[in-house]
């Protein structure tokens, strides 16, 4: 059975690959070059990505010039791919009988993240560079796998991540009950509450999914309660 989405059938499920950022460009060469270096070499992906960024680092601005080109012209193919792309509501949402639910309110105050999201935050274009064939739901499986063989040390700087986003959320959501939200709140890790989070929904759904077996539903299901407090 072939992997990932099925090509070509015009539906939401063709919808345009993301984008790529220089350095995920970056971390592609690298795995190619590895693989025709070492071909039959298993590569420990924590590592490699390691050796990648420490690279990337010591890089002068002109060696990384050409990622940043590959960078800025996927970035125009993408744009181009997304004027010519019609969502349909074939999701996850859609088939759990959802799609009659009143629209969110845009002043609503963006869920916390948990730890697992901003790790996968951090290495999801490091995974999909060094795997380009992989469907969203492999990256999002190779991200939990990847997140279950950290140490409790390597998980900490993402876990006070989650802690400090939890009580930004409990914060804004205290002025959002109390009718203070009459702009569009600004998060205080840097997420602006807008449409362009719609986007990463699906991505974060995957990654959840793929670390607890469905847990993106409880996080639905918390803004759900939020919005029957109001």
């Amino acid at each position: 059975m072939p992997r990932g989405r099925p090509r070509g059938s015009g539906l939401a499920l063709d919808k345009p690959r993301g984008r790529m950022t220089a350095y995920a460009f970056f971390v592609q060469t690298c795995r190619s070059e590895h693989k025709k270096l070492h071909p039959d070499e298993t590569v420990q992906f924590a590592e490699f990505s390691r050796q990648c960024s420490e690279r990337w680092k010591t890089m002068s601005e002109t060696e990384k010039k050409k990622f940043h080109e590959m960078a800025g012209k996927d970035k125009v193919r993408y744009d181009a791919e997304m004027r010519n792309y019609t969502p349909v509501n074939t999701g996850r949402r859609g088939r759990r009988g959802r799609g009659n639910k009143a629209p969110k309110d845009p002043n609503k105050p963006k869920r916390a993240l948990s730890a697992f999201f901003y790790y996968a935050n951090d290495e999801r274009a490091n995974v999909r560079a060094a795997n380009p064939d992989f469907s969203v739901g492999e990256v999002a499986k190779e991200l939990g796998r990847q997140w279950g063989e950290l140490t409790d040390a390597e998980k900490l700087k993402y876990e006070k991540q989650a802690e400090e986003d939890r009580a930004r959320y409990d914060r804004d959501m205290t002025i959002y009950r109390s009718g203070g939200a009459t702009k569009k709140i600004k998060a205080s890790n840097g997420h602006p509450v807008d449409a362009k989070h719609e986007d990463d929904d699906d991505e974060e759904d995957e990654d959840e999914e793929s670390l607890n077996g469905g847990g993106a539903e409880d996080d639905d299901e918390d803004e759900d309660e939020d919005e029957d407090e109001d």
